[in-house]
């Protein structure tokens, strides 16, 4: 395979991306500067070149698009639950069960996963934090050990895996060229092992320094200083019939399609939920509670607060994945089947620019699983620097795909592995400028303080989690 100069431009983008990453800066405008010049060399037109970042980001915008919208859909949902009230009543039932901090540190894991797994953990930080965290602390648990357990729950296993909603399979899938459902299924088991490993010892390294149950660790935890964060206060709801059935209704929706799902696995009576048929069950299952829940908030104004809520969903969704779009679209153009409809050639004579620079380096790729493993989840680790997670899924997808049937590993495995490393990292669990520092504000805890405390537990669930993955698939 000869390289050609837009294959060298497209590496040296790659590592300056990464680069970037590591020096904690927004890799936006070196994937858009990038894109430009491999276009450019590639076409030997600069007026192509310029047209390229425009189609790079639109075809993967076209690709994305379903993402953003289960985001704003779930968002709006949560908007209209917040509105009655519903969205506390789903809380309250397990603040009768923290009577010590070694159950309330279980019982926080458990809610905040569950709440995550079907919101993602940016609203449910400020629920338990507001809801859960003073009962736990005053049950004898630590500020650190709550701020450990949410950010660990939400941020690490739960959005790890992005199971029900299915956005960071999606990015992986997508630039990997395979269906979505192998990578989820595959994050969702390593997801569950790096979790489980990374809470136990969690759990065992704070457990002495959980005290018996008294008001005094609330009333000192109070007067803690803390940083004054912005947070949309609740609606007192009018009726609570209303809250409590929404509180009810919502959960036990989502589980009917979870054990539905799962059926589906199993037999052939129930249609098979490939691709992104379970996201879309769960978007119009969430329209439909959200024109509910709008509707027992105020029936006169439900036309209007519905629209409203649904805008406040895609202003967050854009403000959250927004930046991802120029970011995969310079990953896009090193794929044939994506490079095609960006400089608008046939499929047969677009450039793969990766799989060529894969294929050109195959000699000096090792021929192992384990080094190609641990390498993709190391490379999932630096592009979690950024502090968002995902922005460095279409770079993991890539190279899964391109390097997955070189060295003899399963594609799917692979990137599965990648997400791993890049959400666990920059999801919110070890860098300081992602959503974690919502986590210590809430528990009032230093930042960095729980930065160090989850460095070991995640990294040796991580290593433990590979390791499974090349054993289990």
């Amino acid at each position: 395979m000869e390289l050609t100069a837009p294959h060298w431009i497209y590496l040296i983008g790659t590592f300056i991306i990464i680069i970037t990453m590591l020096f904690r800066q927004n890799v936006v405008v070196p994937a858009v500067l990038m894109t430009f010049f491999v276009g450019w060399v590639y076409t030997g037109s600069f007026s192509i070149g310029l047209q390229s970042i425009f189609q790079a980001s639109l075809t993967a915008a076209a690709e994305l698009f379903n993402i953003f919208l289960i985001i704003a859909i779930m968002t709006a949902l949560l908007h209209s639950l917040r509105a009655i009230g519903a969205d506390e009543q789903m809380i309250t039932p397990f603040q009768r069960v923290m009577k010590n901090g070694h159950i309330s540190f279980w019982v926080i894991v458990f809610v905040t996963y569950a709440i995550s797994l079907f919101f993602w953990p940016t609203p449910a930080v400020p629920l338990i934090g507001a809801l859960l965290i003073p009962v736990a602390i005053r049950a004898g648990l630590p500020p650190i050990g709550a701020a450990i357990a949410i950010s660990l729950a939400g941020q690490g296993m739960a959005l790890s895996a992005d199971y029900m909603i299915k956005i960071a399979p999606m990015l992986n899938a997508t630039s990997a060229g395979i269906d979505v459902g192998p990578v989820a299924d595959r994050a969702l088991v390593l997801s569950l092992i790096t979790g489980a490993v990374a809470l136990t010892y969690a759990y065992f390294s704070i457990r002495k320094s959980i005290k018996a149950p008294s008001r005094e660790h609330l009333i000192t935890w109070e007067k803690a200083s803390h940083a004054k964060m912005e947070e949309e206060p609740l609606t007192p709801i009018h009726s609570k019939k209303h809250r409590v059935f929404f509180a009810l209704l919502v959960p036990i929706s989502f589980l009917i399609i979870v054990i539905y799902m799962v059926l589906s696995m199993f037999t052939d009576s129930i249609p098979d939920m490939e691709g992104g048929a379970g996201a879309s069950l769960i978007g119009g299952t969430a329209v439909v509670l959200l024109v509910a829940a709008s509707s027992f908030y105020n029936f006169r104004k439900s036309l209007a607060n519905v629209s409203d809520f649904l805008v406040k969903g895609f202003v967050f969704a854009f403000k959250a994945m927004g930046p991802v779009i120029p970011i995969a679209g310079f990953f896009f153009i090193g794929s044939g089947e994506f490079s095609a409809k960006i400089f608008g050639v046939d499929a047969e004579q677009a450039p793969s620019f990766l799989f060529d620079l894969v294929q050109a380096g195959q000699q000096v790729i090792p021929e192992s699983s384990i080094l190609a493993a641990f390498g993709i989840l190391f490379i999932g680790m630096i592009t979690g620097l950024d502090g968002s997670g995902f922005s460095g899924l279409p770079l993991v997808g890539s190279l899964s795909g391109a390097l997955g049937e070189s060295i003899g590993i399963d594609v799917a495995t692979l990137a599965a592995i990648g997400q791993m490393g890049s959400i666990w990292v920059g999801g919110g669990t070890l860098i300081a400028w992602s959503s974690l520092v919502a986590v210590a504000g809430f528990a009032k805890v230093p930042v960095m303080d729980l930065v160090r405390k989850a460095f070991i537990p995640v990294m040796l669930g991580l290593i433990v989690s590979t390791i499974a993955a090349l054993l289990l698939f």
